[in-house]
């Protein structure tokens, strides 16, 4: 081969990002302020209020949305789901994946950034320790101070609040599995089931150890998408970025000075954009994909270009093609290929749901006889109706059947069905020999709702008179 893959050598100059890939080199993050921390606050707040009262919502007397594991029934609203209808959950996962696809393609990893729960509940754990022990400075003096009381009380508080909070998040996710109303009121009162407290235990451990000890570990070493971002980011992918032609040659200065009386660049190597990061890297080094454009060195650098009397931008969401002075291109073969894909998607997923069936209906012919003769000379043949209700309401029908003149059915000519109850009934119909000519004959049996005459649901059967 002759062509060579160009390299851009990094040469680490901050010695709190030397070792950023050591777990035990903590990360002291320091609080940023500006437009995209008040967006990224306002989104995680909203989706964790959602988080918190999606399973408080009553619908029609029931619990809005619960996944029953223990009776293998799934409310989501006025549905009724059950394992066979679980490939609407293959849809979702499809559509969140080419959703994923998309918005990363357009707008980097604003997923990682404002809605990921690990970063969500990262934050939120960072505010209890900004409550109890202070800055980032302040936080980082205390842990090398020895024991005192002063300490042992900063740092219980701060882990009592995290464990508080872990305790409500491991309660909320499980009240989408087990009913809410009993939930809260056999934990707090110590009747819950093994099952259940081992559930709250694990969810409780996994929230405190993530959000509060591992962090950007975690998304550094554990996530699967900081590795296979760049199979969807290109040139013209919008994401947080360092203007290097603007910024450089980097160094400190005082505001008194004109910009024009300096050889330096607009970057005063203040390092906030390094001290705000969750992750602990140096945007100017480049695009990197421990980066989660949270857009925190963004809000910083833009508060010390407004300090200096700069033109803000410096650090800012931006694109390869524009910090080399070219036009970003917004429709692209690969924006639009997932768009599409996305769209699909969307579509089969409704028409999914809108074919979805209210009732169910199953005919199982008796395994003993084809037919038999009874004691009037009839030809009796017996089937059993299975039928499943995926309401959330009870449905009574009335069970009619055709195919057959002057034939009888033996049997309940109405029945009322429970909701997620899968109904069983045996009946026989039974018709005069001399009346048909064929020894077989299709027939429809058919159950009409008495409530909404509109619904009607048969099956086919083989009515047979002879071998």
């Amino acid at each position: 081969m002759t062509q060579k893959i160009k390299i851009k050598e990094i040469k680490t100059t901050h010695k709190e990002s030397a070792d950023r890939f050591n777990p035990s080199n903590r990360i002291y993050v320091r609080a940023a302020y500006g437009l995209f921390q008040k967006i990224r606050k306002l989104t995680g707040w909203g989706l964790i209020l959602l988080f918190l009262t999606i399973p408080m919502i009553r619908w029609d007397g029931h619990q809005a949305v619960l996944f029953d594991v223990d009776k293998q029934q799934f409310h989501l609203f006025n549905m009724l789901l059950f394992p066979q209808d679980l490939t609407l959950l293959a849809w979702v996962f499809i559509i969140a994946a080419f959703a994923l696809f998309f918005f990363t393609t357009y707008l980097g990893r604003v997923w990682c950034g404002y809605t990921c729960p690990q970063t969500v509940w990262t934050f939120i754990f960072i505010w209890f320790e900004e409550r109890f022990e202070g800055t980032a400075n302040k936080r980082k003096r205390l842990d090398q101070m020895p024991w005192s009381f002063n300490k042992i009380w900063r740092k219980t508080a701060k882990h009592t609040g995290w464990l508080i909070v872990s305790l409500f998040t491991a309660l909320a996710f499980c009240s989408y599995f087990v009913p809410v109303e009993t939930l809260y009121r056999d934990f707090f009162t110590g009747q819950s089931s093994m099952l259940v407290l081992l559930m709250v235990f694990i969810f409780t451990f996994s929230t405190y150890a993530n959000a509060g000890w591992m962090r950007s570990i975690f998304c550094i070493h554990m996530c699967p998408y900081s590795r296979f971002q760049s199979a969807m980011f290109d040139k013209n992918t919008y994401s947080v970025g360092y203007d290097a032609t603007r910024g450089e040659k980097r160094g400190p200065r005082s505001r008194k000075i004109d910009r024009s009386e300096t050889e330096l660049g607009d970057c005063v190597d203040c390092d906030l954009c390094v001290q705000v990061c969750p992750s602990g890297i140096d945007i100017r080094d480049g695009l990197q994909y421990e980066c989660i454009n949270c857009g925190a060195c963004v809000d910083a650098c833009d508060e010390t270009m407004d300090k200096m009397g700069y033109p803000r931008g410096l650090i800012s969401y931006t694109s390869e093609q524009i910090l080399e002075g070219k036009k970003t291109k917004l429709m692209r073969p690969k924006i639009i290929g997932y768009g599409l894909m996305l769209v699909v998607m969307l579509g089969l997923f409704f028409i999914n749901i809108a074919t979805l069936t209210k009732v169910e209906m199953e005919i199982l012919r008796d395994r003993t006889s084809l037919y038999r003769e009874n004691v009037d000379g009839l030809i009796e043949n017996t089937y059993t109706l299975k039928v499943l209700n995926k309401t959330i309401q009870p449905q009574t029908y009335n069970i009619t059947f055709s195919g057959l003149k002057d034939a009888t059915m033996i049997g309940p000519k109405q029945v009322t069905i429970n909701s997620g109850e899968i109904f069983t009934q045996p009946i026989s119909i039974a018709v005069d020999p001399y009346d048909i000519k064929e020894k077989k004959r299709t027939i429809t049996i058919k159950l009409t709702n008495l409530d909404d005459s509109d619904e009607v649901i048969q099956q086919d059967a083989s009515f047979f008179l002879g071998l």
